[in-house]
């Protein structure tokens, strides 16, 4: 098994810095992959994740316990401008491929830093419904596991499938196949940086409003829905960000057809359908308490 080492660098700068090189590069023999020099990279450029075990959300997931190799600093940044300029994060995935040799993150940190937002989300809403120790617990399992976790896998297939499907460029000169495809690890990237803003607009934005959102009058109805809305909106927009940063990616604004929807639904809930009380009964049994 590969072994792990900090993303940062032996020099210790955080951040956005070159990580470790490689004098004999990984994967170099003779064989498959593709020619670094000729698309600029030496092989002292391909880091840890060109090697074939090593690459995707396998190495993601082994990390998750490699706590010293993890750069919390960089994710919280890139968590910080998610919310206030998201395209700032995506310039930094150029920078990643020429010195990882992948689009994708191989480091967790991120992971960790939303799902334990999302415990504390998990705490706030059940010391307001006033749930059992058990009921607390399942509730911050389902919001980390079902609404995080196993909603950003399926999206990110959903997408990486149709992207690389039907949205591909034609192949770039001097440039492997695999460099022309939307890699999955890239994809669930992608859906975790999408649901990082939303998840500040309905479950953090929603918990001080939460006795106001199920009343029955239309101005508590359409907070409750337009909070749904801009979260809905900020996660296809970021989605759609991560999408046009690949260079090899065609007709990226496709990834913004579902603000149609989205907008005509809202357009037809304000007729009378409040999602925020649905959405709270079918998380807690009942609107409010």
């Amino acid at each position: 098994m590969s072994t792990i080492l900090p993303l940062s660098g032996p020099s210790g700068g955080g951040g956005v810095g070159p990580g470790p090189t490689y004098s004999n590069g990984i994967g170099g023999g003779s064989g498959s992959g593709a020619d670094w020099s000729s698309i600029g990279l030496g092989s002292s450029d391909v880091g840890l994740g060109t090697s074939g075990r090593g690459k995707g959300l396998p190495l993601v997931f082994r990390r998750l316990v490699k706590f010293r190799s993890m750069d919390f600093e960089l994710a919280f940044w890139q968590l910080t401008y998610l919310v206030v300029a998201p395209r700032r994060v995506y310039k930094q995935t150029y920078h990643h491929k020429q010195t990882k040799n992948q689009w994708a993150r191989d480091d967790p940190a991120m992971l960790l830093l939303i799902a334990g937002s999302l415990g504390a989300a998990g705490i706030a809403w059940s010391l307001l419904y006033r749930l059992s120790p058990t009921s607390a617990l399942t509730t911050i399992l389902l919001m980390i596991f079902r609404d995080f976790i196993l909603f950003s896998l399926v999206t990110s297939f959903v997408l990486y499938t149709l992207a690389n499907r039907l949205l591909l460029a034609p192949s770039v000169p001097h440039s492997s196949i695999s460099d022309n495809r939307v890699e999955y690890a890239y994809a669930f990237d992608v859906a975790v940086n999408s649901f990082f803003p939303a998840f500040l607009t309905v479950y953090v934005g929603l918990l001080p409003l939460a006795a106001v959102v199920v009343r029955d009058n239309w101005v508590c109805l359409w907070v409750g829905n337009t909070l749904f809305l801009i979260a809905g909106v900020q996660y296809i927009y970021i989605t759609y960000l991560g999408y046009v940063a690949l260079p090899f990616v065609a007709r990226s604004e496709l990834f913004l057809s579902p603000l149609l929807p989205l907008f005509g639904g809202y357009l037809l809930s304000l007729l009378g359908f409040n999602v925020a009380k649905h959405a709270l009964e079918i998380y807690f049994g009942q609107g409010w308490k």
